[in-house]
């Protein structure tokens, strides 16, 4: 391996590091209670028959053995305490965008962070992942740009959380626009069992409504949007040239009063259509920023599901 291929290989070693301490003490101090009390047993599974009693219910009675043994028998079920959660995360070239920054505090120590999209969503999917592995739940990748890049499938463990983190901040698809209605029905042919899914992206997509209705009557559908602050708004700066990471076109502006209105008016339809999708179908959506540290907004999004205010 290439002396510049090892170094490239041990500063992302260092930066999943680093994502996993931070998020790990978030998972300890806040996360873990709120996720557990959401995801504490999503369904019931068969255990065993038992003899009826004066009291069960009787559509609960096991008509095959009641009839081969005579004797009146029960279904007995129990919560099903495994979980599977699928992080999907957007690997499109938009994410790699990051201007802005914030301030977070810890320990009594204010830090300056400045974050891509990408490295944000890395940030979440490991807080998340962290809170699913101490919950004893499988958890799963799947990656999408222009077409679907990577499927890591649910397991467990440390080892396993890691790689997981580790494939989301290293990700990056090709060019073109991306394709999350695509990847949803990518979910539906492999995942058939219910499923958490956690979509993290910034939601710069064509329509996916109608993968997103298909996909939310079988799984728990979670919309975790990542923008930056700078690209939402930008600023006043004369004549600017501006390249779409996706498409590679690069357009001279004028950043007049006109136009940044416009501009902005824009960017706020967007988001307002993309989040309009998610709350026509009663689905959770949360929006996080590059200028704001994640863990309130995380914290609040699992507090909501359970009708509390954070």
């Amino acid at each position: 391996m290439k002396t510049e291929d090892t170094d490239n290989v041990k500063s992302l070693l260092a930066r999943v590091r680093r994502i996993e301490i931070t998020a790990q003490r978030l998972v300890n101090e806040q996360l873990s209670g709120r996720y557990h009390s959401v995801f504490k047993g999503r369904g019931m599974s068969f255990d065993e028959v038992r003899p009826y009693t004066p009291g069960d219910e009787v559509r609960l009675i096991d008509w095959n053995v009641t009839a081969r043994t005579g004797d009146a028998f029960i279904k007995r079920f129990v919560e099903e305490r495994e979980l599977t959660v699928i992080i999907m995360a957007d690997a499109s070239l938009s994410m790699n965008f990051g201007l802005s920054s914030c301030s977070v505090t810890q320990r009594q120590k204010t830090t300056e962070i400045h974050d891509t999209k990408r490295e944000l969503a890395a940030q979440i999917a490991a807080a998340i992942v962290l809170s699913a592995q101490m919950n004893n739940d499988r958890v799963g990748l799947i990656t999408f740009g222009e077409t679907v890049t990577n499927f890591i499938p649910p397991g467990k463990g440390r080892r396993h959380a890691l790689r997981v983190i580790r494939e989301v901040l290293a990700m990056e698809a090709a060019g073109s626009r991306t394709d999350l209605a695509g990847a949803l029905a990518y979910l539906g042919r492999i995942l058939k069992r219910r499923t958490a899914v956690f979509i993290l992206s910034d939601f710069e997509v064509p329509d996916f409504e109608r993968e997103l209705r298909v996909a939310a009557r079988r799984h728990d559908i979670h919309g975790l949007m990542v923008r930056d602050h700078f690209e939402d708004n930008l600023f006043e700066g004369g004549i600017v040239t501006l390249r779409d990471l996706e498409t590679g076109l690069v357009r001279p502006f004028f950043t007049g009063a006109g136009f940044l209105q416009r501009y902005r008016s824009s960017v706020q339809a967007g988001i307002r259509e993309a989040s309009g999708q998610f709350q026509k179908m009663k689905l959770p959506f949360s929006r996080f920023s590059t200028s704001e540290p994640y863990d309130r907004t995380l914290s609040g999004h699992f507090a909501r599901l359970k009708g509390k205010a954070l």
